[in-house]
């Protein structure tokens, strides 16, 4: 388990760039939450939920465990204030976990980061022993993958 861990960790951001990115990435949606107030409520959302949500962060969460991430929680809280002002409505907890659905299943589209990072994540760590065992001669077996997942997700 641990080299394929140790494989994936080093292809990771290290932690201290992993906290900038996201603090980053959280006063950018603050600030655009702010602007969006000023165009129509139908954009705004076609913008939230195309451009600024799960999109602007999937290559973070794709490329470095931040499963437990606390910028996680905070970047959630932000989109979810931002659905707020845009539909100028507040949301209880049920209304945030169907307005996060997809919007075949009755959602607005607006996915929560925090329920794909681990999907996410290992999907993306699924998807590469090929080009793992190309680049450096080793791929991890499907029971280091399944033992990742373990030490992930606890």
């Amino acid at each position: 388990m641990w080299e394929m861990f140790h494989f994936w960790a080093l292809l990771s951001f290290p932690r201290p760039v992993l906290d900038k990115a996201w603090l980053d990435l959280c006063e950018a949606l603050d600030r655009t939450g702010d602007r969006l107030c000023e165009v129509s409520s139908q954009e705004a959302l076609i913008l939230l939920r195309s451009c600024l949500s799960a999109p602007k962060v999937l290559h973070i969460v794709r490329c470095s465990p931040c499963v437990s991430h606390p910028s996680l929680q905070l970047f959630g809280s932000l989109l979810r204030s931002a659905l707020q002002r845009i539909t100028d409505s507040d949301f209880s907890d049920s209304q945030w976990l169907q307005a996060s659905l997809p919007v075949r299943d009755g959602g607005l589209g607006v996915r929560r980061v925090s329920s794909l990072a681990l999907p996410v994540y290992l999907a993306s760590a699924a998807s590469t022993p090929v080009q793992d065992e190309m680049l450096f001669g080793c791929a991890g077996s499907e029971n280091t993958f399944f033992q990742t997942y373990k030490y992930l997700s606890s």
